[in-house]
C-alpha cells in the first residue's frame, strides 16, 4: 500500500463521516456519537423567554465528530492531490497536507461554534413535564376508557391520550388539567372543578 492509497483511504473516510453528520442534522437520523477530549469552546449563553435551567449552553468540543470528519476529508485528498500529482518530497507533503488537514477541521469548528451552537437550547426536564399541563379533550373520554386532548407547548399544539382521574365520562370540549402522567397516559380533572376546589379553599 503506497501513501497515496493511505491518503485516499482518510479522504473517504473523512468525507463518508462528513455525510452521515451532515445527513443526521437535516433529516433527524438518529444522533451520532459525540467525541470529546479536552478543550471546548463556550459561546454566548442565550436566555429565552420563559427559559430555565443551568449549566453549560452552546459548548463546542476542539475535537468532536465533524472536526474530526473534516481533518480526515482536508489531509487525505490534499495528501492524495500532492502524491499523485506533485513531485513534492514526502515530509513537505505530509506537512502540507498536515495544514490542510487543520484548515478543513477549523473550518468545521468555526461553523458549529458560530452559527449552530448560538441556535442551541437547554433541555431543562421541568418545560416539558405534562403534570399541570392545561387542554382540551378533543375525544369523548367514556367512563373508565381513554379519550384524546390537545393542548400547546412551544407554539404548538400537541395531543396525547388521556383518562379521567377519576373513571368518569368527560365530554368533548371541556377544559381539562393532567393531574398524571404513566406510561404514554396522561390522566386528568376538569379545569372547573379544581378551579371550583380552589376558589373554595381561598
Amino acid at each position: 500500500m503506497t501513501w497515496a492509497d493511505i491518503y485516499l483511504i482518510c479522504f473517504l473516510v473523512g468525507f463518508t463521516l462528513s455525510t452521515l453528520a451532515f445527513l443526521g442534522g437535516t433529516m433527524h437520523l438518529p444522533h451520532l456519537p459525540h467525541i470529546h477530549f479536552h478543550g471546548h469552546f463556550h459561546g454566548p449563553v442565550g436566555h429565552g423567554g420563559g427559559g430555565s435551567g443551568s449549566g453549560p449552553v452552546n459548548e463546542v468540543a476542539y475535537f468532536n465528530f465533524g472536526t474530526i470528519a473534516g481533518f480526515l476529508a482536508w489531509f487525505g485528498g490534499t495528501g492524495y492531490l500532492l502524491a499523485r500529482y506533485s513531485a513534492l518530497s514526502f515530509f513537505l507533503a505530509l506537512g502540507m497536507s498536515f495544514m490542510s488537514g487543520l484548515g478543513g477541521a477549523a473550518i468545521v469548528f468555526l461553523f458549529l461554534a458560530k452559527v449552530m451552537a448560538p441556535h442551541d437550547k437547554f433541555m431543562d426536564p421541568a418545560d416539558y413535564d405534562m403534570i399541570g399541563v392545561l387542554g382540551t379533550v378533543t375525544s369523548r373520554i367514556r367512563p373508565g376508557g381513554t379519550g384524546e386532548m390537545i393542548f400547546v407547548r412551544d407554539g404548538a399544539r400537541r395531543g396525547t391520550p388521556v383518562r379521567s382521574e377519576a373513571g368518569e365520562e368527560i365530554a368533548k370540549g371541556i377544559e381539562v388539567v393532567v393531574t398524571r402522567y404513566e406510561k404514554g397516559i396522561a390522566y386528568v380533572r376538569r379545569w372547573e372543578e379544581l378551579a371550583n376546589a380552589a376558589d373554595i379553599r381561598s
